[in-house]
């Protein structure tokens, strides 16, 4: 189980928000991965509600996920609490973007 949780977070690494250079995973925008015997559960969120972005991603996380699940059915729920802001953001990331902890 531990060795398809990595193949999905891979997975959810090939996944940008269009609007900022960084992937998903990184954005800090998935808050939990559960992998069962028949399915994958994922809980994520977005940086804005009004994301006008947010059915393609959510069918891009849905579509790269279902390609490394080895036929489990895979759920995404979208949540709002706790709500996101930078600090859910990797070193990485805040790297990408010129985000020092002074700058946030």
């Amino acid at each position: 189980m531990e060795q398809l949780r990595g193949r999905i977070i891979d997975a959810l690494k090939s996944v940008y928000d269009p609007e900022i250079p960084v992937n998903i995973w990184d954005l800090g925008l998935v808050y939990d991965i559960s992998v069962g015997e028949k399915s994958v559960d994922i809980k994520m969120t977005f940086t804005s509600p009004t994301c006008p972005m947010m059915e393609e991603l959510l069918q891009q996380v849905h579509d790269s996920v279902v390609a490394v699940s080895g036929g489990r059915d895979v759920h995404i729920e979208l949540v709002w609490d706790p709500p996101w802001d930078l600090s859910r953001m990797s070193d990485a990331a805040r790297l990408e973007l010129d985000l020092t902890e002074q700058g946030w």
